[in-house]
């Protein structure tokens, strides 16, 4: 590979990786004061609460993949948080609505963050929460530096803000649209921060007993009555009416994050671990399975060749997260079939030289697959259409990511995403939103991603954690939606197959398709499309002779991988950032 944007950064102490400087450093400050690699990434996720409201927030969900020397296996924490008891297809329909929308309060499922960052800290770290916190607090109290798509998101849903939902509207255009660049402040979020804080010191002295009661206050106490009050009360939504919220302080009083097995599979040499079928994760291992059977690395990287394998690969493998995934303690999820080498072998027969341009999802032992009967969505005009990155143009990414090492060997992925400032208003006085990821449920009785109470919706969060000679080498993820398990599958095929460092593998040229139904509503699928950053002389072209509808993009545009690895052998830790987007970093000594 020849040059790159920015060095692979290398050290002995401890490495962080994430989409936004400021909780990178943070994170680094963290290890640097004899914290490890668990502090450092809960710290660095709070941080990202503030300084990226548009991409992630207290009210949203984080899946956690990790490896703790002191356990020596991998696991996973599920910050998803499951839909309210009330959410049925019933009530959706009793609605007038023939699916979830994309904002507003309806799409609420229980935040599942806040509980998820908390049980690593508990579990694994080593710092107190007050400590931790500590970075996040200042930049919501004192202020930071207003990225400029945070001011190009605000810009579109100023009407929505003014217009419909008010509380929006004292927090972030309080002084009108602030500037990029500007010292931004949120003291009503500082303030949930500092009472969460306060309430878990006064009623405990130990350390993981003040976590418990921090636990308590959000999900039992006051943070759990303002969130029930909230949804009581009406508001706009993509639909183009007014609807209440479902969520209770009954809902979060039953939830807690989960501690969970991960679902692995072997590739070359390495294993991968990712979050079960209620993520899209194991997507990622589907293709692997797939890829196995080529020797891609006499295709040449980035040919022809390679893409299209990697394409009509993907297809396969997300059409069967189309119809068989979701949340595993609802449906019989067939994963072990699905990750099965006889059931790759199957797949693997349906590919062929040309473009494909059906959804072809797979019988995994011979059970017939459901693809998810959608009615047209009610969607208005202007500014409520879809959401997240499809309802923002150039604004793209609505999730971020953090990833650590530290010198003990622990390795941690972290992937938080939702309570996004742009699809859901501010709960009065604490200054974040709640999520809106019950859009990615369906409303077909008959899949296993329907909408049920108590059920984790099927998302796209996925961090990624992988193992070579069952030592833990890497942690990476990205940013994207139904993109992440694209990205960073060709990062991984550029890193442990044709040996690109990691900052090479995440800035050689990235594509994706777009041939599968999006998970967020209105759930639009575009069969054979290509998207691409340039590629050498020709390989477009030819691409676009097998068929493929290909959509060149500018360079650097797909994509914000961000990763950390270590190296068993010499002791050595690695980090890289994705330049994309001009705000990732990673540090290190």
């Amino acid at each position: 590979m020849g040059s790159t944007t920015r060095p692979e950064l290398k050290g002995t102490f401890g490495v962080v990786s994430s989409t936004h400087w400021l909780a990178a450093q943070c994170g680094m400050s963290v290890l640097e004061r004899g914290g490890n690699a668990f502090d450092a990434a809960v710290a660095a996720g709070f941080v990202l609460q503030v300084v990226e409201p548009h991409l992630n927030g207290l009210g949203g969900e984080v899946p956690i993949v990790l490896w703790d020397v002191t356990r020596k296996r991998v696991e996973v924490i599920c910050g998803q948080g499951p839909a309210p008891a009330a959410a049925d297809i019933d009530r959706i329909r009793d609605m007038g609505l023939g699916e979830v929308p994309g904002t507003g309060l309806v799409a609420a499922c229980v935040p599942g963050s806040f509980g998820a960052w908390l049980a690593l800290l508990r579990d694994h770290g080593t710092w107190r929460l007050a400590d931790v916190l500590e970075f996040a607090v200042g930049y919501a109290e004192s202020g930071y530096p207003l990225l400029p798509r945070i001011v190009d998101t605000l810009v579109m849903v100023e009407p929505l803000f003014r217009e419909h939902w008010p509380s929006s509207a004292a927090v972030y255009l309080g002084g009108g649209v602030p500037r990029p660049g500007q010292r931004f402040h949120n003291r009503d979020l500082a303030a949930a921060y500092r009472r969460l804080i306060r309430e878990a010191e006064s009623s405990a002295r130990g350390r993981d007993e003040q976590i418990e009661a921090a636990l308590r206050s959000f999900y039992s106490g006051f943070v759990a009555e303002a969130i029930e009050q909230h949804c009581r009360s009406e508001a706009m939504d993509s639909s183009g009416t007014v609807h209440a919220g479902l969520l209770t302080a009954e809902d979060l009083n039953a939830y807690r994050a989960r501690r969970e097995d991960p679902v692995i599979a072997e590739f070359h040499g390495w294993a991968v671990a990712k979050c079960r079928s209620w993520s899209q994760g194991p997507v990622f291992l589907q293709q692997l399975r797939l890829l196995e059977a080529y020797d891609l690395t006499s295709t040449g990287f980035l040919s022809v060749e390679h893409i299209h394998l990697v394409t009509e690969c993907a297809k396969l493998a997300f059409a069967d997260r189309e119809a068989w995934y979701g949340d595993p303690d609802f449906a019989p999820v067939p994963l072990e079939n699905l990750l099965s080498s006889r059931y790759a072998d199957e797949r693997r027969a349906l590919l062929g030289d040309r473009a494909s341009l059906e959804l072809r999802p797979g019988r995994p032992a011979e059970q017939e697959p459901r693809l998810p009967r959608r009615e047209a969505q009610n969607v208005a005009e202007g500014h409520w259409t879809g959401t997240g990155s499809q309802s923002l143009g150039a604004v793209r990414g609505d999730t971020v990511h953090v990833a650590v090492a530290d010198l003990h060997g622990n390795l941690v992925a972290c992937t938080p995403s939702g309570g996004w400032l742009q699809s859901s208003p501010v709960i009065p006085g604490l200054g974040f939103c709640l999520g809106t990821r019950a859009q990615m449920f369906n409303l077909d009785p008959e899949h296993p991603n329907h909408l049920e109470g108590g059920k984790r919706p099927r998302t796209t969060l996925s961090p990624s954690l992988a193992l070579r000679d069952g030592e833990p080498c890497l942690a990476f993820g990205t940013p994207g939606g139904d993109q992440q398990d694209q990205w960073t599958l060709e990062f991984f095929l550029a890193h442990a197959l044709f040996g690109h460092d990691l900052q090479a593998s995440i800035d050689a040229p990235m594509f994706h398709n777009r041939h599968f139904p999006s998970s967020f509503a209105p759930h639009d699928s575009h069969p054979g499309r290509l998207v691409s950053e340039p590629m050498a002389s020709g390989v477009l072209d030819e691409l676009r002779r097998r068929g493929h509808d290909v959509l060149e993009t500018e360079p650097s545009s797909l994509g914000r991988i961000c990763a950390v690895g270590i190296d068993h052998k010499t002791g050595i830790l690695s980090a890289a950032a994705s330049p994309r987007g001009a705000q990732a970093y990673a540090t290190g000594r």
